[in-house]
C-alpha cells in the first residue's frame, strides 16, 4: 500500500490490515512520522513530536502481533494528544511559555490508551492555555487548517483537528470546556466526539473549568470515537468528577439502521448566526435521517437562547480562577486575548456567578426533559465555516459581519452546561471547499445510541471520507 494512503485510515482499518498481516506497525508508524515532517511547519499540529518513543513503541507492536496473542484493541494506532494532558517522559506546555514541566506520569487517559497499545506521536497545539476557540496562539504558532492553510482550524483543541485531517495521525485526544474538541473537527472535516461529562477520568489533565471541562476525541469516524471510549471510560477514585457507571461497549450499536428513532431539531439559538451555506448544509441533514427512517419534529427549548449568557459567566470565573497565580506572577507573559478573559472573569461578582449556577440548574432541566423525547437532538456544529487569520473580526453571518472568536463556539455550549455527551460529524461543504459540522446530542450516558445515529447519517453520506488538499 502507498504510504499516501496510510496516512487516511480509520482506527478500525488500521487495526483490521494489522491483525490480518497486510500491514507492519512500524509502516503505519512511520509513514505518519514521515508526513509529519513534511507538512508540520505547514499545519502546526505538534508543538512535541516524540518521534523515538513511537518507533520503539511502533516495534513493540510488531513484535506482539507475532507473539500470536490476541492484538490489544489499539495496538500500532498513532495517536496524538493534546498538550494539556500529561504524558509519561514528555514536557506538557499547556501552549504557554510558563510551562515546560517534564511528566513523571501518565494522565489516566494517556495510561488506558497506552495499556490499549497506542502509539503516541506527540503532543498536539492548542490555544494558550486550553481556552480559546481559533487556536491562535502567540508562543507556539497558530494551527492552520489543512483545506485552506489561510483558516484557522477552531479552538482549543485546534492542532489535533489539523494532524487528524491532515494525516499526521488517525486520532488525537482533546479536551471541551465549550466546544473545543468539537468545533475544531467542525471546521476541519473530521470527527469530534464530548462524552458525558465525567465519563473518563480528568487526572493528569490540566483544568480550564471545572464544572465543565471533559475528556474528548478527534477520529477519522465515529466508530473510532466509539473505539476510543471503549478503552478510556471508566471510574477513577482519584478524579472527584469521575462518575462510576457500569462498562459497556459503546460500539455495540454501530452499523444498526435508525428507522423509527427521534431526532429533534431545536428552532431557537442554533441559527442565529449561522451563514447561510452553513444552515443549508444542517438543514439538508433531514432529508437523510427520514430516508434513513428516522422522525424528524422541530422542537422548542425557549432557554437555549439565554444559556449563552450563563455559559460565558461560569466559563470565564472558573478559568479565572486557575489562571489567577499566572496573571499576578507573570501577566506579560500571557497572550493578550487569554490576559483579557482572566481579567473578566477576576470581575465577575460571585452574586452572578452564583445566579448563573442557578440559571444553568433550570436551563439542563428544560433541555434534558426534551430531549427524553428524542433520541438525539441536531444543529449547527459551528454556525459559520472555517475563519481566514485576516478577517476573524467580520465574518458574515445571517447577523451581519461577527467576530469569528466570539461565535465559534456558541453553538457548543448548551452541552457542556448540561454535561450532556455530544458529536460533531461532517454534513457538507460551502462553495469555497470548506467543511460544516453537523452536532448531535442525547440524554446523558447514552453514547452508544448517540453514536448509533452518527454513524448512519454518515455512511449515508460520506462526508468524512474527503481529503483536504494539503
Amino acid at each position: 500500500m502507498a504510504s499516501s494512503d496510510l496516512l487516511f485510515l480509520t482506527i478500525s482499518e488500521a487495526a483490521r490490515r494489522m491483525r490480518e498481516g497486510g500491514l507492519s506497525p512500524v509502516e503505519l508508524i512511520q509513514a505518519h512520522l514521515d508526513r509529519i515532517r513534511e507538512t508540520n511547519a505547514t499545519l502546526n499540529g505538534f508543538i512535541t513530536v516524540t518521534e523515538e518513543d513511537a518507533i520503539a513503541s511502533a516495534r513493540a507492536a510488531e513484535q506482539a502481533l507475532r507473539s500470536g496473542e490476541p492484538p490489544a484493541p489499539l495496538l500500532g494506532i498513532p495517536i496524538g494528544v493534546k498538550d494539556t494532558y500529561d504524558i509519561r517522559g514528555v514536557k506538557t506546555t499547556l501552549g504557554s511559555k510558563l510551562f515546560n514541566r517534564v511528566a513523571t506520569e501518565d494522565s489516566a487517559v494517556a495510561a488506558r490508551l497506552r495499556a490499549a497499545g497506542a502509539v503516541f506521536m506527540g503532543k498536539n497545539q492548542l490555544h494558550e492555555l486550553a481556552f480559546g476557540a481559533t487556536s491562535e496562539n502567540p508562543h507556539f504558532g497558530n494551527s492552520r487548517n489543512p483545506w485552506d492553510t489561510a483558516r484557522s482550524t477552531g479552538g482549543s483543541s485546534g492542532g489535533g483537528a489539523a494532524a487528524v485531517a491532515g494525516g499526521l495521525c488517525i486520532a488525537a485526544v482533546g479536551s471541551d470546556t465549550g466546544g473545543s474538541v468539537r468545533v475544531p473537527p467542525a471546521v476541519c472535516g473530521v470527527v469530534g466526539f464530548k462524552p458525558t461529562f465525567g465519563r473518563i477520568s480528568r487526572r493528569g489533565m490540566a483544568p480550564a473549568a471545572f464544572s465543565l471541562d471533559t475528556v474528548g476525541f478527534i477520529t477519522r469516524s465515529v466508530e473510532d470515537a466509539g473505539l476510543l471510549l471503549n478503552v478510556t471510560a471508566g471510574h477513577d477514585p482519584d478524579d472527584h468528577s469521575s462518575v462510576a457507571r457500569p462498562s459497556e461497549e459503546f460500539t455495540r450499536f454501530i452499523g444498526q439502521d435508525i428507522e423509527g428513532m427521534r431526532i429533534g431539531f431545536p428552532r431557537e439559538f442554533f441559527y442565529n448566526t449561522a451563514q447561510v451555506e452553513v444552515e443549508r448544509a444542517v438543514r439538508d441533514t433531514v432529508a437523510v435521517f427520514e430516508r434513513l427512517g428516522a422522525v424528524v419534529e422541530e422542537v422548542s427549548i425557549p432557554w437555549l437562547e439565554r444559556s449563552l449568557d450563563v455559559s460565558t459567566t461560569i466559563a470565564i470565573a472558573e478559568f479565572a480562577e486557575v489562571a489567577l497565580p499566572l496573571l499576578r506572577r507573570h501577566a506579560a507573559d500571557i497572550g493578550d486575548d487569554v490576559r483579557e478573559v482572566v481579567e473578566a472573569g477576576l470581575a465577575v461578582p460571585a452574586t452572578d456567578y452564583i445566579r448563573c449556577q442557578q440559571a444553568r440548574t433550570l436551563f439542563n432541566r428544560q433541555l434534558l426533559d426534551t430531549m427524553k423525547g428524542f433520541d438525539a437532538l441536531a444543529s449547527p456544529m459551528s454556525p459559520i465555516a472555517a475563519p481566514a487569520f485576516d478577517n476573524m473580526t467580520a465574518v458574515e453571518t445571517k447577523a451581519g459581519p461577527r467576530d469569528a472568536r466570539d461565535i465559534l463556539s456558541h453553538l457548543s455550549r448548551p452541552y457542556n452546561q448540561s454535561g450532556a455527551p455530544a458529536i460533531s460529524v461532517p454534513c457538507g461543504f460551502t462553495s469555497e471547499g470548506l467543511p460544516a459540522g453537523l452536532q448531535l446530542a442525547s440524554l446523558p450516558f447514552e453514547e452508544a445510541r448517540l453514536l448509533k445515529i452518527a454513524h448512519a447519517y454518515e455512511q449515508a453520506t460520506g462526508w468524512h471520507r474527503r481529503r483536504p488538499p494539503v
